[in-house]
């Protein structure tokens, strides 16, 4: 794509719409935005320069008329070229910050907006990336994206994980494909000491879950001696994790046969299958039946998939995490721990933490809460954008 500032489009905000953004939040709103012809003919993914009504910039934002989301703010100054260059600084910046925070080279590299790449979401395993264009301007910008990861990092592999619903709010085809190499299989995963197993093409979101990896590290220190229950287990990064700190006893729970598959292989790859169990099935109906049979754990996860989508879904999906909570407290011995946790950004610390309490007394126990997690630093928040803060953990000593 190319980008000259003297010539760039430019959009204009509603008269006395312009407070957020000036206060430096990236994200602007199609109803603050003056949606003229010249607007509205602009192709999605187009850069231009946002100006407020009295003709003052407020930087060079990504647009597309047709989401709630119309603008996307990459700098605040205007005069910025945004092209392969602007894109190998900013990969260069998260590189040297990554490196920083971990030994090995398995973590988020871009996580969007807290990264100054609005919309692209890289993760990388090794030699290998897994990219998520997620707005029409990163997917306009893939040869240029492509060529910045090959000066930055060179991977041997690059796919392409275009199959989430930020794409069909933003009009782009979902799609899965391989941008640069090939994997005969699922890659190893290095975290917290443990190794584990990562389907990038066919797995849930990019194939692992970097953002667990603190709450995980938590959970296992806890573990030593005890008998865990994972549930939701996916590819077994909790309870793999604590089965290698020592737990006793460890059973991984999900409904996905693949990913109980390779949750199996990565325990015999950190040699602890003698003490993991597999268990797939429904996990609100498998709580229920454990709980019937008297079956008690000392560490419980429950880390399930988003059950608030969208902000319709707040109400059912309160009641969802509550009735989780319930069913999950009812199978922790006295004396033992449950972790509790959420991914939807719709459904803010402090409701979510609501559900639990109700859920937790609803099994007639009484808690104290031992820590509350995020995401990891490899997936920063943006300080004018905390309602990207997406993730919340609970750890719960239950009586």
């Amino acid at each position: 794509m190319r980008d000259d500032p003297s010539t760039r489009p430019q959009v204009t905000l509603v008269t006395g719409k312009h407070k957020r953004a000036e206060r430096g939040h990236p994200w602007i709103y199609s109803n603050e935005v003056v949606l003229n012809a010249a607007a509205k003919a602009l192709p999605a993914g187009s850069l231009v320069t946002v100006r407020n009504a009295e003709g003052k910039s407020l930087g060079v934002a990504t647009f597309n008329p047709q989401p709630l989301i119309t603008c996307r703010i990459i700098t605040r100054d205007w005069s910025v070229k945004i092209d392969r260059g602007f894109l190998v600084k900013r990969l260069e910046r998260a590189l040297a910050l990554r490196d920083r925070l971990f030994p090995e080279p398995y973590y988020r590299l871009v996580h969007a907006e807290a990264d100054g790449l609005p919309g692209l979401i890289i993760d990388r395993y090794g030699t290998a990336v897994v990219c998520q264009l997620n707005t029409a301007w990163a997917s306009a910008m893939e040869d240029d994206i492509l060529a910045a990861l090959d000066e930055v990092l060179a991977p041997e592999v690059v796919v392409f994980r275009n199959d989430s619903h930020a794409r069909t709010l933003e009009g782009l085809p979902t799609e899965t494909r391989f941008a640069k190499g090939s994997l005969s299989g699922p890659l190893e995963v290095r975290e917290n000491g443990s190794t584990f197993l990562a389907d990038l093409s066919e797995g849930q979101k990019t194939g692992w879950f970097f953002d667990q990896r603190a709450n995980r590290a938590f959970a296992a220190g806890l573990a030593k001696g005890q008998r865990v229950l994972d549930c939701y287990s996916f590819t077994g990064g909790f309870g793999i994790q604590a089965a290698v700190a020592g737990a006793s006893e460890v059973t991984l729970l999900d409904r996905s046969e693949p990913a109980l598959a390779l949750a199996k292989r990565a325990a015999e790859l950190n040699g602890v299958a003698d003490r993991c169990k597999i268990l797939r099935g429904e996990v609100f109906e498998t709580l229920e039946k454990l709980a019937e049979g008297k079956e008690r754990f000392d560490v419980v996860i429950l880390d399930p998939p988003a059950f608030v989508k969208s902000k319709k879904d707040l109400g059912p999906g309160s009641r969802g995490y509550r009735k989780m909570a319930r069913l999950g407290a009812a199978v922790v011995a006295k004396g033992g721990v449950m972790l509790a946790a959420s991914c939807s950004h719709n459904m803010p610390l402090d409701l979510f933490a609501e559900a639990v309490r109700h859920g937790v007394d609803d099994a007639g126990r009484v808690a104290r809460i031992l820590y509350t997690g995020y995401a990891g630093p490899d997936h920063p928040t943006h300080p004018a954008l905390p309602e990207s803060a997406y993730l919340k953990a609970q750890v719960l000593a239950l009586d």
